[in-house]
């Protein structure tokens, strides 16, 4: 049976499209080796250097930001090469696994999934690393799984402190274009992002901004490459081109994408987040239900993950909204699996689209035979207002 009105989708990526980008990504496809592609390409490419705030090299892969994961890691190491990471959530987990099956040496920094990475435990670890061995940090900047945010700044000081000469790799496959992020001024040396989240796009554009540090470790790393590698991608960067062929028609929407958040401002970009996610989590509160990061200041703008009493299941709670209201939820993963539903309010939205996706999951909260109060939604508004 037909279901009146739009989908809502909800979920903390892929978000919803606009009409600009995908009017833009419907243009017909050009010879991506061709005069007029140049264009395309060079207006890409400079462009993202401006939302990862870089003067240095950005990659753009077609592919997902997995792969951008992979590429960072295989541009810049070595096999057998340690490399520290921080167990931040589901996100953080599956990047330490992906290294492990390209043989680096991978080791946690255990975490609660309920805050970001705490910059003294790495400080710590890396004093304990007195020959060196160490040759990468690897944080999640925004864990996707868990809504919380790493504050990478105090990162790159911990790692500062602690006087160790590693890389510094951060994903920000869903903070970037929705949360402050300065790639350059934060010292970082490979940022990994997405298209799917807050670039407004859909998936299938994937990247790496790569510091003068990283360039000089690409020219020693040992790990096998050859779609991924950057030194492939330099010369014909520099004229608007790849290497092989790119997503031409992303790269059309991933331009407009661009000139949209530069027509808002990014700083206007990151303060309507951080507003929604505000307002989401006083109506979370409300509700009497928890917001899973727990650790004040390092809750999310993209999304909030809410936690379901004892006894009462977030996927049934989700099928239940589908359903009735014809609005998208994410699930919980691993750990949290069936224990939270994550409310995504990312990318091209409002403070209506807030408000209605907040009612939307207050009534299947009722839907669902979820203990809580009501208010949630007024709560929100008032907040907004």
């Amino acid at each position: 049976m037909r279901k009146a009105g739009r989908h809502f989708l909800q979920i903390p990526g892929p978000s919803a499209v606009p009409d600009r980008i995908l009017s833009a990504i419907g243009q017909q496809t050009i010879d991506h080796r061709g005069p007029d592609f140049a264009k395309v390409g060079l207006r890409a490419l400079e462009g993202m250097k401006s939302i990862f705030k870089t003067d240095e090299h950005v990659f753009i892969y077609p592919a997902s930001g997995t792969g951008a994961w992979e590429a960072a890691l295989v541009n810049t190491l070595s096999p057998g090469d340690r490399v520290l990471m921080f167990e931040t959530g589901h996100f953080a987990t599956l990047w330490k696994k992906l290294a492990e099956k390209l043989g680096l040496k991978a080791e946690f920094i255990e975490g609660d999934w309920r805050g970001g990475a705490n910059p003294d435990q790495i400080e710590a670890y890396l004093a304990e690393d007195k020959s060196h061995e160490i040759k990468a940090v690897c944080v999640v900047h925004n864990e996707t799984s868990t809504g919380s945010v790493s504050p990478i700044a105090e990162v790159r000081k911990a790692i500062d402190r602690a006087g160790h000469p590693a890389l510094f790799m951060v994903d920000t496959i869903s903070g970037l274009a929705s949360l402050d992020y300065r790639h350059d001024e934060w010292g970082v040396d490979v940022t990994v992002s997405g298209s799917q989240k807050g670039l407004m796009l859909p998936p299938g554009l994937s990247f790496n901004a790569a510091s003068a540090k990283a360039m000089d470790a690409n020219k020693n790393a040992k790990l096998q490459r050859s779609y991924w590698d950057w030194a492939d991608m330099v010369g014909p960067n520099k004229t608007g081109y790849f290497p092989y062929t790119p997503g031409t028609n992303l790269l059309y929407g991933l331009n407009e994408a661009i000139d949209m958040l530069h027509e808002e401002g990014l700083d206007n970009v990151f303060a309507r987040h951080a507003r929604h996610g505000a307002a989401a989590r006083a109506a979370v509160r409300t509700w009497g239900l928890e917001v899973l990061c727990a650790t004040q200041g390092q809750e999310s703008g993209v999304l909030t993950a809410v936690k379901l009493p004892e006894g009462h299941s977030a996927d049934a709670f989700r099928a239940t909204t589908l359903e009735h209201y014809d609005i998208s939820f994410g699930n919980g993963l691993s750990k949290v699996a069936d224990k939270v539903f994550r409310i995504g309010h990312l990318g091209d939205f409002n403070d209506l689209m807030l408000l209605a996706t907040l009612a939307g999951a207050e009534m299947g909260l009722k839907q669902a035979g979820v203990p809580h109060a009501t208010g949630g939604v007024q709560e929100a508004m008032t907040h907004l207002s």
